[in-house]
């Protein structure tokens, strides 16, 4: 049954959520829930069921004087749970925000470059010559093609020259089609690109990663790969697909993407472990991965803990630090989605969401300042009390 619903925060941030399949009947029922206000900036993330072209011109039709932005999902979040094949817009207030956003564009080429620089041009005209210390109040979102197999040197050249400015974002998806995402900015369509969003905020934030897998002894070493593409043709020296289903005591044609979700892999950094998760399993018995993969790269099955509880705690804490959570931003994995249908925790894991108020999508991976990351939840929690000086 199509619905539209919406909520609205206290530092002025509205959100609009709607399941109705006809593009041009769905922007409708938003620009009436938003009822013609004038906003500084909206954010969309859609269904690749809503063609793009079409939804951008009925968005620059419905909200002529205001700049939206935003991409293609593997599914949304808002007031009405985790949808498929939904429409969420997230408008920012006149008062209360500045956002400053620019185009990162051909990053299959020269993309890191100039996403250097356009990091370094956006962070100085936020903050222009001031010698304050900006992370306070200010804090920067990208989104990138998710299929472009380029997060990881681009997150890494924006985290660099934001330096204390923290960054969080997720990689547009299509379903789980894995043929054609979309990015938005200011109401045109970009190709290839990732869009960088700078930020300053009157309302308190914490920025988050939350995470629910913990590791085996089971390790699984690459030995050969296509580290450009992102696949992996053979693991431990044999057929990637069938070592890796045998290590979870599957067959491989019993892979997909819900076992891939509950069964991770994941790699040791600085004492941590992250998740390189498999996007799916290729005719000739590779896998291709949503992060960046190498030879020699040394894997460990992790298995999931309780996703309700870590993601509940999670929020708990940032709740208490913020004195009350208004809004939260969040960019959650397509395969925490999966994981939770299989283990039917789902609709708990909604109830969570509605309580902090959490907005976003599911990624084909999550930015965490300079990690580019699968499996997570990152975001940005907005607090209820004015922020301090």
């Amino acid at each position: 049954m199509d619905s539209t619903k919406s909520s609205h925060a206290a530092c002025g941030i509205r959100v609009v959520a709607t399941t109705i399949a006809v593009t041009r009947d769905a922007v409708a029922s938003a620009r009436h829930q938003l009822n013609d206000q004038v906003f500084q900036h909206i954010i969309a993330f859609f269904s690749i069921e809503h063609d793009a072209q079409i939804l951008i011109d009925e968005l620059r039709t419905s909200f002529p004087d205001t700049p939206i932005s935003g991409c293609s999902t593997a599914g949304e979040v808002g007031p009405l749970g985790m949808m498929q094949g939904g429409l969420v817009l997230i408008a920012f207030p006149e008062t209360g925000f500045r956002i400053l956003s620019e185009v990162i564009p051909n990053i299959d080429t020269a993309g890191v470059e100039r996403a250097s620089e356009i990091a370094r041009r956006l962070k100085m005209q936020m903050i222009g010559g001031a010698s304050r210390v900006f992370k306070d109040n200010v804090f920067a979102i990208i989104l990138i093609d998710g299929l472009s197999n380029k997060e990881e040197a681009l997150i890494a050249a924006v985290h660099m020259s934001l330096d204390d400015i923290e960054l969080i974002g997720g990689s547009a998806g299509d379903g789980l089609a894995f043929r054609d995402t979309a990015l938005i900015h200011r109401t045109t369509r970009v190709e290839g690109s990732a869009i960088l969003f700078v930020i300053e905020s009157a309302a308190p934030f914490s920025v988050f990663k939350t995470q629910n897998f913990e590791p085996t002894p089971i390790k699984l070493v690459v030995t050969a790969a296509d580290t450009e593409n992102r696949i992996v043709y053979e693991l431990n020296a044999e057929p990637a697909a069938r070592e890796y289903a045998a290590a979870i005591g599957l067959l491989p044609n019993d892979l997909g993407p819900f076992s891939f979700a509950s069964y991770p892999l994941v790699v040791k950094v600085g004492g941590d472990y992250y998740c390189r998760s498999i996007r799916n399993m290729n005719p000739d018995g590779s896998l291709s991965f949503f992060c960046a993969i190498d030879e020699g790269l040394v894997f460990t099955v992790a298995r999931p803990r309780d996703m309700v509880r870590s993601t509940l705690e999670t929020l708990e804490r940032i709740d208490q630090d913020l004195g009350g959570t208004d809004f939260v931003l969040g960019f959650d994995c397509i395969l925490r989605r999966l994981d939770a249908e299989s283990r039917q925790v789902r609709h708990q894991v909604e109830a969570i969401y509605q309580r902090f108020g959490v907005t976003g999508f599911h990624t084909y991976g999550e930015q965490y300042n300079a990690m580019h990351l699968n499996q997570t939840l990152t975001g940005i929690a907005f607090g209820k009390s004015p922020a301090t000086s």
